[in-house]
């Protein structure tokens, strides 16, 4: 994704705008339902795959940031002179467990009451997914790939007149400050189980190296005690079974470097990346 972005980019001769990251969502959803008609036949079961889309650039000293899904950026920016680190989120989440998307879906389709349905105290759109927004999952945005062979769950009983998800990410500037000290990634997995304070205290509190990996850690930690047992019995739990306990987890932490940025050069930039599937 990010490839795809920079390489669009220098189209429009090294420019970043909100269009050319756009375009770059528009182009990666595009190839991706060419692969999905490309393999109807062998492996209809692709046109319900599908995934969240967090990316972020910095250009001339402005961060953009551009989501579809439910995943998050959390900015951890210094306070003054004080040592403390505010967390400051920098992305809009699309997921129909949140009132606002709810009401965009309901006023996106005023005709169908099913829209958002509740299931086992979950709002889901169509009583299938949670997310509005996604890169893939065709079978809910072209009627073409919501039929047999697809599998029955997925199929819709009505016809689909328009579009149910969208691929369109949300997208935030924010001009970075010498005090703006680092930025964690993560998929909603992460989120599910730290606030964004906590977040931000376990990576200032720690050193730079294994942010990611501490992230997850103290995420599993949590999703242990919600079900009342131990941190190591959950890791024994096989990773197919788990997914019962917690979501996956996938987590970038990027540290600042102002006097790189400034220049417009980011060289071995300090990174931090960790999934729960290799911790």
């Amino acid at each position: 994704m990010g490839y795809e972005c920079w390489a669009i980019s220098a189209e429009s001769r090294g420019v970043v705008t909100t269009e050319t990251i756009e375009r770059a969502f528009r182009q990666t959803e595009e190839g991706y339902m060419a692969l999905v008609s490309g393999s109807w036949n062998a492996r209809p079961h692709i046109a319900s795959a599908g995934t969240c889309c967090l990316v972020g650039v910095i250009f001339q000293q402005t961060l953009f940031v551009a989501n579809a899904g439910d995943s998050r950026v959390v900015l951890g920016k210094k306070v003054g002179n004080t040592g403390g680190m505010a967390a400051i989120q920098l992305s809009t989440e699309h997921n129909a467990n949140l009132e606002a998307v709810r009401q965009e879906l309901k006023e996106l389709h005023p005709h169908d009451p099913q829209i958002v349905v509740l299931k086992h105290g979950v709002w889901r759109v169509k009583g299938i997914i949670q997310v509005s927004r996604s890169i893939g999952d065709v079978y809910l945005k072209h009627a073409q790939f919501n039929r047999e062979p697809l599998n029955a769950k997925f199929r819709l009983p009505e016809p689909m007149n328009m579009p149910i998800l969208s691929a369109n990410p949300t997208i935030l500037s924010h001009a970075l400050q010498p005090n703006d000290s680092f930025l964690i990634f993560a998929s909603d997995g992460l989120w599910e189980h730290l606030s964004n304070e906590k977040a931000v205290d376990i990576v200032n509190s720690n050193p730079h190296a294994g942010s990611a990996k501490r992230l997850i850690k103290a995420a599993l930690h949590e999703a242990a005690r919600k079900r009342e047992m131990r941190y190591s019995d959950l890791r024994k739990i096989d990773k197919k079974v788990r997914r019962h306990f917690h979501d996956d987890i996938s987590v970038i932490v990027l540290f600042l470097n102002h006097d790189l940025i400034s220049r417009g050069t980011v060289l071995d930039p300090t990174l931090s990346i960790r999934s729960a599937l290799d911790h």
